[in-house]
């Protein structure tokens, strides 16, 4: 892009920019008392009866149980209690929503502390969200955010739907920052010059991708496979001719019809033998690599041999690229690491001759050379819709052009001067190279456009400070393609927003059940449910190998497949969310379930399969949640307590204290024997500070602890049978998953309300504060009377007014004590 044209983007850019700022000045205060007439009139309106005997009830469990702890002396928890009145929680919202939390999951008062009756407890909880809600629906909060900009999974989806290309956005795009679990979130997404330049930079080469490139300059893109990806002679890479193993398969794109080479190395084995491998495009083979192995191949230092191929020509585009070893046997073979799952296990820092089995390392693809022209490709012609017969006609073309994609990437209609500022771009290129550069230009500032990266939703004229109002319907069109599939709204979704149309409540669910039922809703499973389940997270633990060097890449890849899989399975099925939690089936392969010992599974598909016992149920007993929980070399009953304390009840426990030592520093034997994971967390909770904590999460990861670190079912650690006994916060006795599930389930609100509150954070792309809760209640009810069918939980997000409505940034104030501009 020429300078000119980064000038306007970083113009308009720093406008964007300017609206950040202003929204993370807008102020929030404590908000305007609501008196206790006001509270009696909002009942009055609503029919809501709140009998004086259950307010009384209600503020005797505050004075004679709660204010023990939470004084203004003591500040348990930095709560404050002291001249609490429940008639006029609404004024003191924040705080009564921290008291519903903990009230709601059980957890207040705490173990061992002076309990009220179980009815009483139920009066206080539930004068707190009457008194609450009642408010709040006489003045409801939408709450506002920044706009979204698209981030790394997005942008992907993006470009793949508008031009055709797969690509990883993640090899221009910085990492995106989390909060509330997602990478979504307006306010994290934090703008800098960095992030900028970087998608100005994908602008240029991704344009140049989708047109080709002749006077491409020579360049290597490399592709690694991790040495945690096992190459056994069964280890077969999907999208790999049958009868391989191993090696890995890309997508590269190549800018014009030229030669290419490509350069293969290896981690060579033991012994003196021979390799083939099979080089592929698009499954068709175009060159098998001997390699030679043996103990005195020379190495380049980190343990690699390389050999190279002669130029290929190959044509313009995108195409897979596949290399992998001919597979040779099927049966049993020799290896020094036999018998394990994991061909490299106990390996990776040997260098050569770890293993007698050669495993592929890196592609390096180098080209373009003697280049010849740029074929006609998938992406080109997504672009060049019209094709000029002479120069009277590109112009005209070039208009057409530009007109289509911005309107395809804008998502939305795009204006004449809009056109015409694009048509300035497609001169400048056409100046210098012609048509099809000047349509590569006009491409370019399209992708760098921000009202491409960003989903900018525009305030209305004449909206003041505070005001509500509705979200335009082609950015409303966008907040449900986004939510539900991932990608940008479809030409049937665009088509109902230009005509008005989902600003009707009943139109706006009618596009949302028809977007559920489409295959792009599946993205739900690994975008909503894998951010919230966290289950990036199983990749940063390792398994020690030399404790379980079965576990490689593919089996953790297959714990995360098992877990979006069955969460996809509930949104077909349209089956209740508590099934995510008592579940006595999952979604296995042969390999997962050779891992668990379920019977009868063959083949590399997953498929629905009913456990043959009571050991695993729901999300506590898949391995994605069962390894991620864990350390490389020992289970951890704290992080599993802690896991399901924050993920599944939304409930975390405080941090811990400073100069509090941890685990690890226990020791592992004592008096000569070593001691169990329980033995050292009893050692570690002897100090008063930590048990605060531990009381709570200790109980739970224990009742999971005949998990090893891999998610394999065991009896016994160290020599010593488990003991995995203990007592959940409210006293019920649990020492296993199931007991652990049973005990989950006698509170469903807690689960149901925290899955609602994650539902609604990714949908919208804020996080949930305490204003927000008088809607997460109302969604998670009106699912109740629909026995808590996965969809009954996206129609009361997608018509909720958080999703359809905004507050206008600024200073007023609502009647529920919130403050305008979040």
């Amino acid at each position: 892009m020429g300078s000119s044209a980064r000038a306007a983007w970083w113009g308009c850019a720093a406008v964007c920019g300017g609206l950040a700022t202003v929204s993370l000045w807008a102020a929030r205060d404590g908000g305007t008392p609501v008196t206790p007439v006001a509270l009696v009139s909002a009942h009055a309106a609503r029919g809501t009866e709140l009998s004086p005997e259950v307010v009384a009830q209600a503020q005797n469990v505050v004075r004679n149980y709660c204010v023990t702890c939470h004084n203004d002396m003591m500040e348990r928890g930095g709560l404050t209690l002291t001249g609490f009145d429940v008639t006029t929680a609404p004024a003191r919202a924040e705080t009564a929503e921290k008291m519903i939390r903990k009230l709601r999951a059980g957890m207040m008062p705490p173990p061992g502390a002076r309990r009220p009756e179980a009815p009483d407890l139920e009066a206080l909880v539930t004068v707190l969200e009457t008194s609450i809600d009642d408010v709040a629906s006489a003045a409801p909060h939408p709450g506002t955010r920044t706009f979204q900009r698209l981030n790394r999974p997005e942008y992907s989806r993006a470009i793949e739907d508008l031009l055709g290309l797969r690509l990883d956005a993640g090899r221009w795009l910085p990492l995106d920052s989390k909060s509330a679990n997602f990478d979504n979130i307006a306010d994290e997404q934090v703008l800098s010059a960095t992030l900028l330049e970087a998608y100005l930079n994908a602008a240029s080469d991704i344009s140049r991708m989708a047109i080709g490139d002749r006077k491409a300059e020579t360049t290597n893109w490399t592709y690694t496979v991790s040495s945690y990806v096992s190459q056994h002679p069964w280890d077969h890479v999907e999208g790999a001719p049958y009868g391989t193993r191993g090696g890995l398969v890309v997508d590269q794109v190549f800018p014009a019809d030229a030669e290419y080479t490509f350069e293969l190395t290896f981690l060579s084995g033991d012994n003196t033998s021979f390799e083939d491998v099979d080089l592929s495009i698009d499954g068709r083979q175009v060159a098998l690599v001997r390699y030679e192995t043996g103990p005195n191949d020379s190495a380049d230092g980190r343990g690699a041999v390389s050999v190279f191929t002669e130029p290929i020509r190959i044509p313009a585009g995108q195409h897979k690229v596949s290399a992998a070893f001919v597979r040779r046997m099927d049966g049993p073979y020799e290896d020094l690491i036999r018998p394990h799952d994991w061909s490299y296990a106990g390996g990776g820092s040997g260098g050569a001759g770890i293993t007698t089995l050669p495993h592929l390392r890196d592609l390096i693809v180098r080209g373009p050379y003697r280049a010849t022209g740029v074929s006609d490709t998938p992406s080109r012609r997504r672009v060049f819709t019209c094709r000029p017969t002479g120069p009277d006609e590109e112009a005209p073309c070039a208009k057409s052009i530009a007109t289509r994609l911005a309107t395809e990437a804008y998502r939305r209609p795009v204006t004449d001067r809009e056109v015409a500022a694009l048509m300035q771009f497609y001169e400048q290129g056409a100046s210098q190279g012609g048509f099809e550069i000047g349509v590569r230009t006009t491409l370019e500032a399209v992708l760098a456009s921000p009202y491409f990266i960003f989903r900018l939703e525009p305030q209305p004229a004449g909206v003041k400070p505070g005001d509500i109002y509705p979200v335009g319907d082609f950015e409303l069109a966008s907040r449900l393609a986004f939510f539900l599939w991932g990608t940008p709204p479809d030409d049937a979704l665009l088509a109902v927003a230009a005509r008005g149309g989902l600003k009707d409540t009943a139109t706006l669910e009618q596009q949302a059940r028809r977007m559920l039922a489409d295959p792009r809703a599946d993205s739900l499973g690994p975008r909503f449910a894998g951010q919230w389940l966290r289950l990036q997270d199983v990749d940063k633990v390792h398994p020690d190998p030399n404790y379980f060097p079965d576990f490689d890449q593919e089996l953790a890849d297959a714990m995360k497949a098992e877990t979006e899989t069955f969460f996809v399975h509930l949104l077909r099925e349209d089956r209740s969310v508590l099934d995510l939690f008592q579940a006595d089936y999952s979604f296995l392969n042969e390999r997962l379930a050779r891992h668990y010992d379920v019977p009868g599974v063959a083949g590399p598909q997953f498929r629905r399969v009913t456990y043959p016992d009571a050991t695993r149920r729901g999300l506590l007993g898949q391995g994605s949640v069962l390894v991620q929980t864990s350390m490389a070399n020992r289970t951890s009953p704290v992080l599993r307590g802690k896991w399901v304390m924050e993920v599944l009840l939304g409930t975390p426990p405080p941090p811990p204290p400073p100069n509090v030592p941890p685990l690890d520093e226990t020791g592992d034997a004592k008096d000569g024997k070593l001691l169990t994971t329980r033995e050292r967390m009893e050692i570690h909770r002897a100090n008063p500070t930590c048990n605060a904590c531990h009381r709570f999460m200790d109980p739970i990861g224990l009742a999971l602890d005949n998990f090893d670190v891999t998610g394999r079912w065991r009896l016994r650690e160290n020599g010593m049978p488990l003991d995995t006994h203990g007592d959940f916060y409210d006293g019920t006795p649990v020492s296993s998953p199931g007991e652990l599930a049973s005990v989950l389930m006698k509170r469903p609100v807690p689960l149901v309300r925290t899955f609602t509150e994650n539902l609604m954070s990714y949908a919208i792309g804020r996080r949930m504060e305490y204003d927000d809760q008088p809607a997460i209640r109302a969604i998670a009810h009106a699912a109740e009377q629909q026995d808590f069918r996965v969809s009954a939980f996206v129609i009361g997000v997608v018509t909720s007014d958080a999703f359809r409505l905004k507050r206008a940034e600024g200073e007023a104030t609502t009647g529920n004590g919130s403050a305008g501009g979040r």
